[in-house]
Formats: C-alpha cells, sequence, structure tokens
C-alpha cells in the first residue's frame, strides 16, 4: 500500500508529495480528471519528457514547455517544423531531447488522426481507464495502460509506453491512486464519480 506523510500543515499526504512543488500539484492536480483534447495531449507530452527523469523536473519546467509547444494546441504542434526541431533543442527551458521532442511533434499528427476517427482524444483515452474500484499500489503498469499503450503504439504513437501511460491515468484521474490514508483521496474519488465518461 502507498505510504502517506504528514505535511507541517497536518495533513496526510502521499509519500511523493512531501514539499513544493510537488505539494500543491498532489493537492490540486493529480488524479482529478482531465477534461479536453488540449490537457490530456499536453499530459501524454509531459508524461513522455519525464520518462527517464522525476517529475520535479517537468513540474519547474512546466510553463516553458508550454510556451516552447504553443500551449500544446494540437494542430500547432502537428505543423511544427525541422526548424521548430532545432529551435527547441536549443531552448534551455525546457528538456532538450531530441527524440522526446520529435516525438510530441509526431504524436500531435497521430492525435489529429485519433480525433478524426475516434470524436476526441478524450474519448479514446477514457475507454481505457480501470474499474472505479483500482485499489493504490506500488505498481507502475496495469493491463489497462499495457493495452493503452499497444493500441497507441499501433497507431503511430511514440513515447507512450505502459509506464508512462499508467503515469497518465494517474495523473488525469482515469484511476485514484491516492493512498487510503492521504487526506486528497476522497476528494478525487468524488470528482472522478461525477466526472461524465466520454
Amino acid at each position: 500500500m502507498v505510504e502517506v506523510v504528514v505535511g507541517t500543515d497536518g495533513v496526510p499526504r502521499c509519500v511523493w508529495a512531501a514539499v513544493e512543488p510537488e505539494t500543491t500539484y498532489h493537492d490540486t492536480e493529480w488524479g482529478f480528471p482531465l477534461s479536453g483534447d488540449t490537457a490530456l495531449f499536453e499530459r501524454v507530452c509531459l508524461e513522455g519528457f519525464q520518462s527517464g527523469l522525476s517529475w520535479r523536473t517537468i513540474l519547474t519546467k512546466r510553463e516553458n514547455f508550454r510556451k516552447a509547444f504553443s500551449g500544446f494546441d494540437i494542430p500547432t504542434v502537428a505543423r511544427f517544423s525541422d526548424a521548430d526541431v532545432t529551435r527547441l533543442l536549443g531552448d534551455a527551458g525546457i528538456v532538450r531531447h531530441r527524440g522526446k521532442i520529435e516525438a510530441s511533434i509526431n504524436n500531435a499528427r497521430r492525435a489529429e488522426e485519433l480525433i478524426d476517427s475516434e470524436g476526441s482524444l478524450e474519448a479514446f483515452f477514457w475507454r481505457y481507464a480501470p474499474a472505479p474500484d483500482h485499489e493504490p499500489g506500488s505498481m507502475t503498469t496495469s493491463p489497462e495502460s499495457v493495452a493503452l499503450s499497444k493500441d497507441l503504439k499501433k497507431r503511430g504513437w511514440r513515447f507512450v509506453g505502459p509506464t508512462t501511460m499508467f503515469a497518465l491515468m494517474q495523473a488525469a484521474g482515469m484511476v485514484n491512486d491516492h493512498s487510503f490514508d492521504c487526506a486528497i483521496r476522497e476528494k478525487v474519488a468524488a470528482a472522478i464519480a461525477a466526472h461524465p465518461r466520454p
């Protein structure tokens, strides 16, 4: 079971959220359902950039990422050129990894195709949400994240492995992985229950 840590404010939280900026992210974003294709696309990209790095690195650079990637507007990023890749590789405010940059641009193009075929990213991704009775634990993948990863890879997406997709599910409210003793768990559970499945 996931452990908790009691903050200086007396609030028990998931153990990884002991300090800022993770505390605010944990309390206000992590596990709350995401809506809209732009929000989901941003999170897919950021989870891909996080691969092999700490989430703190991504959190501290998130506003820079948003600026560099035009707010993660899918049609705009899909039109990025080689010149944009060069620009991004020179941007010290983001993670300058050619493979991840090129994957984000590729994934924007694949996202457009997916929206055309499925109606929205939201409808597609939420199709893989686990059952609501999921129990928090120490796993880094799930059968659902494996299936989602496999489907996306078949469609040409990159940096969408099962671990990355499970992190997406945790972050985007498709699964409530807050510890049972975490003060935020019930808030997240209520938000997920109220979230209309697309």
